[in-house]
């Protein structure tokens, strides 16, 4: 229901009130409760009485958008931009932007990385150190994290208490592809990884064959 007011209960604990505009329900001991059911019921049908249920961020699935003249490849060197609220992977060449992917990442609050296993995407600035063909998410673009300036926010937090003292600061992040035939969890924004960012396969591939070693890649909220 749309709003109980709990501070009626606590002042008059034999009353309940139930705001629904335009109406305003009180039961007590000279209502009764099936009397209080058929007001309710009355609301119901008639869509004054709403329930709040949650509404996701991200109703419709983000497609790929690239630069009118994409068919010719990014030209010159590329670097990579992930907006981790946006859910996207922006690719830029000499030209400017060229292209823009949907991604998904590894905890729904979308915070950056802390400690090793809290499932976090980190943010920063970062570059491709490895490449490979990956036995089960298709490619596999490693980045270079933890960074001088991973450890410099990991130290921070540590000497603020945000952190336990013996937490490690974890690795292993990169960008990869679903496993194989579940391109639709990008589809459907569920963040599965353990902090790494997940396209769909037909996507990495095609920005790995553009992206080599050194690129540069910036994650940002």
């Amino acid at each position: 229901m749309r709003k109980i007011v709990k501070s009626s209960l606590k002042q008059f604990p034999e009353k309940i009130f139930i705001a629904s505009s335009p109406f305003l329900i009180r039961t007590d001991k000279k209502t009764t409760m099936k009397q209080a059911i058929l007001l309710t019921s009355v609301l119901l049908g008639s869509g004054f009485l709403v329930f709040n249920t949650p509404t996701p961020l991200h109703s419709e699935s983000k497609k790929v958008t690239k630069r009118f003249n994409f068919a010719e490849g990014p030209l010159g060197s590329v670097s990579i931009i992930i907006d981790k609220s946006d859910y996207e992977l922006s690719v830029y060449d000499a030209k400017g932007w060229y292209a823009t992917y949907p991604v998904v990442f590894g905890n729904n609050s979308l915070d950056d990385k802390k400690v090793a296993g809290d499932k976090n995407t980190p943010e920063g600035s970062f570059r491709v150190i490895n490449r490979k063909l990956h036995d089960k998410w298709d490619r596999y673009l490693g980045l270079d994290y933890p960074t001088q300036e991973s450890w410099d926010k990991f130290k921070r937090r540590k000497e603020r208490g945000e952190i336990p003292a013996n937490a490690g600061i974890g690795g292993g992040i990169g960008i990869h592809g679903t496993w194989p035939h579940e391109d639709f969890v990008v589809d459907k924004y569920k963040n599965w990884t353990l902090g790494c960012i997940s396209m769909k396969c037909g996507d990495v591939e095609e920005v790995y064959n553009f992206t080599p070693v050194g690129t540069r890649v910036t994650i940002r909220k």
